[in-house]
């Protein structure tokens, strides 16, 4: 999943469990690319070149912090980095929803339709709380 740090998802993607989440998290900055222009918060779970260089090739700037084993670190956004928090957020409040958090689809496509539709729920329940006046100057 890629997220705007607010409430607002980006890119979804459905994977199988038992698959490492780097290889769809390149699908899915291949389908963004630079049209974004953002800076991607990545753990370091994602700091292998095999990530982060094609981020780089789609004209996204990734904020990862090296390895402490690595031979030549590289300089990072620190703060930047700290943003990552956001984003952890935003799937926090996708797993208060019983349908994302447990899983009990039978089919890929009914679990995706349940994600796409839990932003959406997210976002009305938001905005229930800080109704905006039509007539408002």
């Amino acid at each position: 999943m890629a997220s705007d740090g607010e409430s607002t998802v980006v890119e979804i993607h459905v994977s199988p469990g038992d698959e490492h989440d780097a290889a769809h998290g390149r699908r899915s900055m291949a389908a963004l690319g630079a049209s974004v222009g953002a800076h991607p918060l990545m753990g370091r779970a994602y700091e292998r070149d095999s990530t982060r260089l094609p981020a780089e090739s789609f004209g996204l700037t990734p904020v990862v912090p090296p390895k402490r084993n690595r031979t030549a670190p590289w300089d990072y956004d620190r703060e930047a980095h700290k943003g990552r928090n956001m984003v952890e957020r935003v799937f926090n409040r996708m797993k208060h929803h019983r349908k994302a958090a447990t899983r009990h689809d039978r089919l890929d496509e009914t679990f995706l339709a349940n994600l796409q539709l839990i932003p959406i729920a997210i976002y009305l329940k938001n905005t229930a709380k800080n109704p905006i006046s039509v007539n408002t100057p």
